[in-house]
């Protein structure tokens, strides 16, 4: 099978390819990117004669098409903004499709395009990075042995950096739009704005992560859980992290400069150029960002000394009684789910795995066999079933 993977030489799009490269399920990897050079370290660090390079702007439709025509799986490693363009051109080229999220809206959008895909024979799953995508696998697990949900809460425990430490580990784009955006709740039957960084509290993780305070962040699962679990009565759903993985210090730095306007979309004047607040900040961010190699984990090394853990609990009822699941996903100097999950994915799509259709993880991934894939890279899940007395 052929995989192309969008944005392949940046920083979970490269562990998607070096995840690829090693499925010998795999015939051909192809990392899609604009920056060249930074695809040729990553296709140079992998070291394996299945991958190649193609140069791309998604701005091409056209040249989009083409790349991705006689791909069995297009995997969008790309900021979230590009993922329903992405989707027209795998509809245009007869291609499978899977991405990292999209940020709630983006990801509402998206369902839409279901008939589309589904009259073309096509199929799609949204939202299979670490979160989303793992938590929504976890929700499944828990909902299909419970008759009714109270509610869902996911809790993303990463690893924090030393205090001061100025780094962006992902996306900038989105994680600008994550400090700034009001995250969603789901209570009742409503889907509720709140305000960013809000809902502290502390909660425990396994170790070595132990106890960090979360807060409310905008996330793709509450799109969709409290939809696809609906029948069974789900009331409440959240999302929290710890301040996305960054020092709260640089959390903060960024929080004060949205609070001056640098997160605004609205050009200004300034000397006679026309000029977006937001993009200069993005523009600036970017140069904070590790190098490509600091993701990759090339052959015969250790890995990147990550730690992450991602929780959903969820509460419910089985045969009249209160029963509490909580699912951990751990990842201690392994892969990170962020690459790893989309690119099982792509190749279950791939292998018609998928019903036509764009899906969400929780509906069409089984849970058992999706988590044993990711303890195949060192991603471990463990679950632990409360019941009331």
């Amino acid at each position: 099978m052929k995989i192309v993977v969008l944005g392949g030489a940046g920083k979970m799009g490269c562990i998607a390819t070096q995840d690829l490269a090693g499925d010998p399920r795999v015939r051909e990897v192809v990392i899609a990117d604009r920056d060249m050079e930074q695809a040729r370290i990553v296709a140079e660090t992998i070291g394996s004669d299945k991958v190649s390079i193609e140069r791309i702007d998604l701005r091409d439709h056209d040249a989009l098409v083409a790349l991705l025509a006689g791909a069995d799986t297009c995997l969008n490693a790309t900021v979230y903004y590009t993922n329903l363009p992405v989707m027209e051109a795998c509809l245009e080229a007869g291609t499978h499709y899977t991405d990292l999220g999209g940020l709630f809206h983006t990801t509402r959008k998206q369902l839409k395009l279901s008939d589309r895909f589904a009259e073309a024979g096509l199929s799609a799953v949204l939202g299979v990075g670490s979160a989303p995508g793992v938590p929504n696998v976890q929700a499944r697990y828990a909902a299909d042995r419970l008759d009714t949900i109270e509610y869902i809460h996911v809790y993303d425990g990463i690893k924090p950096p030393p205090p001061g430490d100025t780094s962006f580990t992902y996306a900038v784009p989105t994680i600008v739009d994550e400090l700034t955006e009001p995250p969603i709740v789901y209570r009742d039957g409503e889907f509720i704005p709140c305000e960013p960084l809000t809902g502290f509290e502390d909660y425990w993780f396994t170790p070595p992560l132990g106890l960090l305070p979360m807060h409310l962040s905008l996330h793709s699962e509450v799109a969709t859980l409290p939809v696809t679990f609906r029948d069974k009565g789900v009331r409440e759903m959240f999302f929290k992290i710890n301040y996305w993985g960054m020092a709260k210090e640089t959390v903060e730095k960024v929080r004060v400069l949205a609070e001056f306007g640098f997160a605004g979309r609205e050009p200004v004047d300034v000397k006679g150029q026309r000029v977006v607040p937001r993009d200069l900040l993005v523009t600036l961010m970017a140069g904070y960002v590790p190098p490509i190699t600091a993701f990759l984990a090339p052959p015969r090394n250790e890995p990147p000394d990550w730690v992450k853990e991602i929780v959903t609990e969820v509460r419910g009822t089985k045969d009249g009684k209160e029963i509490t699941y909580r699912l951990g996903t751990l990842t201690c100097k392994g892969a990170l789910p962020t690459g790893v999950a989309p690119a099982r994915v792509s190749v279950w799509l791939a292998e018609g795995r998928i019903p036509p259709g764009v899906h969400p993880p929780e509906a069409v991934l089984d849970p058992l066999p999706f988590f044993k894939e990711l303890e195949e890279r060192g991603i471990y899940t463990q679950v632990a079933v409360t019941e009331m007395l």
